[in-house]
């Protein structure tokens, strides 16, 4: 049976930090940029991501996940270039398309922010089990409900990926053509997403029978199978990002008083 998140574990460093750790990092990672207002920032934190993921021996599988939002960043690269409103200085022209320097600067802002969060995710949901997780937070004090949502949402679009897959194939063995021109495509598209969304609101509804089968509202006090995992490396890892964060906001509130 295939996992249905997008943990891989290949028993390195990343897979053995706690996950308190990752978490912070991905909050230091969009806070920190978005406190200095500083476009290298960002870059800087884009990079750092990819050392983390090389290093964890997970690199390769960020491509999937930047390849869907590729197409999205693209667009909007092609828009603000064109189009953005603040637009004076011609930086270059295809054919009567004029594409200009303030629109792509402001394009370029977004496709970083949105890179560095997306690969500042990866860090965690590629590296960290998602029960190992989940577990934490409810020793922690959060309710099991709140872990239950957050762990669904990672599982969201491995889940829906393999339906889709599934029902793409069950569907050529009926002689449906999913494959060739874009109208070919488009004619495919409805019959074969109608089952993902119907299969998706069945498989919660048996989910929710399953919870409630195992006790998943009683009020009993909760044990945990596996023994919490915390190195002293962890320690100094938060504790440096949780600086990192605060030298950033000192920074902000100098800016705003000067």
């Amino acid at each position: 049976m295939k996992s249905i998140s997008l943990y891989v574990d290949k028993g390195s460093w990343l897979n053995k930090m706690a996950p308190e750790s990752k978490i912070i990092y991905i909050i230091t990672a969009i806070t920190v940029p978005a406190l200095l207002g500083i476009r290298w920032a960002g870059m800087g934190f884009i990079v750092l991501s990819i050392i983390l993921l090389l290093s964890g021996k997970v690199l390769k599988k960020t491509l999937p996940l930047l390849g869907v939002s590729g197409f999205v960043l693209v667009t909007v690269l092609i828009i603000q270039g064109l189009f953005w409103a603040g637009n004076i200085t011609p930086l270059f022209r295809i054919g009567p398309a004029v594409f200009y320097k303030e629109g792509l600067n402001f394009a370029l802002g977004i496709l970083v922010n949105v890179i560095n969060i997306l690969l500042s995710f990866c860090v965690l949901i590629l590296t960290t089990k998602p029960s190992d997780m989940i577990e934490n937070f409810v020793r922690k004090g959060f309710s099991p409900r709140f872990g239950y949502v957050f762990i669904s949402v990672f599982q969201i679009i491995p889940q829906m990926t393999e339906t889709m897959n599934t029902i793409t194939d069950a569907q050529r063995s009926r002689g449906m053509e999913t494959e060739g021109k874009l109208w070919v495509r488009i004619k495919a598209f409805i019959p074969l997403i109608s089952p993902v969304i119907m299969s998706s609101l069945i498989n919660t509804k048996e989910r929710a029978l399953a919870l409630e089968v195992r006790g998943f509202n009683s009020k009993n006090k909760k044990t945990f199978l596996n023994e919490q995992v915390k190195t002293s490396a962890d320690i100094y890892i938060q504790i440096a990002l949780l600086l990192g964060i605060a030298a950033a906001l000192i920074w902000r509130i100098t800016v705003w008083l000067g």
